[in-house]
């Protein structure tokens, strides 16, 4: 847990010390902020966790919070609110904004380090799960969100069943897939497709994906694999 940085923003600076005096034990490193207007004015980008008390100054945690997941460069952040305020329609609101918990006051420290390693350890498996955004192999890129490729920056055009075999076998360098194999992935909601029809596909491929068309290399008897230099 040593590498994990968490900001407590609350105005009661007696309990900030407390929970950062806690949280350090803990084996966090943990900085401390008594407004939100003190806490936006820091790099919270480099935070893995908010402990973000709710009822504070003009800007409140919840208002704080909402600013945060409008933005890409911390939307991700989980936060955990601190609040006395425990009635359901605030926990509501309080989930509503993305908030990954909610811990009413008066609570025990052991309450509070509990909450933070669950939050932080669901949230980096979510992290480590996550599927990538691209694919690629030297200055060939797969946008697997826009369905593009890219090779030195300039978008080459290829067909939805050519897309998708090239990620199957980008995603799977040096594994060779036989054409059973593709059928099943590529394939799989078709009635009847002929191996000629993979044959083909990956002849157009190698094509249009130019110097990187010798990558995707025949395995004689086996099937198809992208091999890297």
């Amino acid at each position: 847990m040593n590498d994990y940085r968490i900001l407590v923003v609350d105005d009661e600076e007696d309990l900030c010390e407390i929970l950062k005096f806690n949280l350090e034990n803990e084996g966090y490193e943990v900085d401390t902020a008594n407004s939100a207007e003190e806490a936006l004015k820091m790099d919270i980008c480099n935070y893995n966790l908010l402990l973000l008390d709710v009822m504070m100054g003009e800007i409140s945690g919840f208002k704080m919070a909402s600013m945060l997941k409008k933005d890409k460069k911390t939307a991700r952040i989980p936060i955990i609110f601190i609040t006395a305020k425990d009635t359901e329609n605030d926990t509501v609101t309080g989930f509503n904004l993305g908030a990954d918990d909610y811990i009413s006051k008066p609570f025990s420290l052991r309450e509070v380090a509990a909450r933070v390693k669950a939050v932080l350890r669901r949230t980096w498996q979510e992290e480590t799960e996550r599927v990538p955004e691209q694919v690629a192999y030297q200055t060939l890129v797969l946008d697997i969100i826009k369905k593009k490729v890219c090779i030195d920056g300039e978008e080459t055009p290829l067909t939805k069943k050519e897309f998708e075999i090239l990620l199957l076998l980008l995603q799977n360098k040096g594994r060779v897939f036989s054409r059973e194999d593709i059928l099943n992935h590529i394939w799989s909601d078709e009635v009847y497709v002929l191996d000629r029809t993979i044959d083909v596909n990956i002849t157009r491929l190698r094509k249009k994906i130019g110097v990187y068309g010798k990558c995707i290399v025949t395995r004689l008897g086996y099937g198809y694999c992208f091999e890297t230099e």
